[in-house]
C-alpha cells in the first residue's frame, strides 16, 4: 500500500554541514493538514537561518495548499516559533518534553497575517 502523503526534506547548510533540517508531509488533497518536524544540529546557528527554514517550509506548494499545520520544534527555538506565529493564524503551542508542538491554521494563499510583510516584518519596521 502506498502512502498518500507527500514527504519533503529541507536542509539549511553552513558550508558542508547541515545545521537545520525539516521533514514535511502534506496530504495530496488540498485543505488537509501539513506536518513538519524541525531539527537543529548542536552549536551556534547564524541568526535568521531558523526563520529561513520556516519560510522554506511554509512556501512549499503542498503546505500552502493545506488548511492546517502541525509542527514539532526544538524547545527553546524562539526564532522558529516567532516566524511560525508570523506565518500562521490561531497558533497554539504546548511543550512536550524537549519539543514544542505547534497547531495552527495556514492563511489562504500562504499570505502573512494582516499587518505583516513577507519576510516577517511588522508594519512600520
Amino acid at each position: 500500500m502506498t502512502n498518500p502523503d507527500t514527504l519533503r526534506y529541507i536542509e539549511v547548510r553552513d558550508g558542508d554541514h547541515t545545521v537545520l533540517a525539516a521533514e514535511v508531509t502534506a496530504s495530496e488533497e488540498a485543505g488537509g493538514t501539513a506536518r513538519a518536524s524541525l531539527r537543529a544540529a548542536s552549536g551556534h546557528v547564524i541568526p535568521g537561518r531558523r526563520a529561513d527554514l520556516i519560510d522554506a517550509v511554509m512556501d512549499l506548494p503542498e503546505v500552502q495548499a493545506s488548511a492546517r499545520l502541525e509542527a514539532a520544534v526544538p524547545r527553546g527555538d524562539g526564532e522558529s516559533l516567532e516566524r511560525l506565529h508570523e506565518r500562521t493564524e490561531d497558533t497554539v503551542t504546548r511543550p512536550a518534553g524537549s519539543t514544542t508542538l505547534v497547531d495552527a491554521d495556514i492563511p489562504a494563499s500562504g499570505q502573512p497575517r494582516a499587518g505583516r510583510h513577507p519576510g516577517g516584518r511588522t508594519s512600520g519596521s
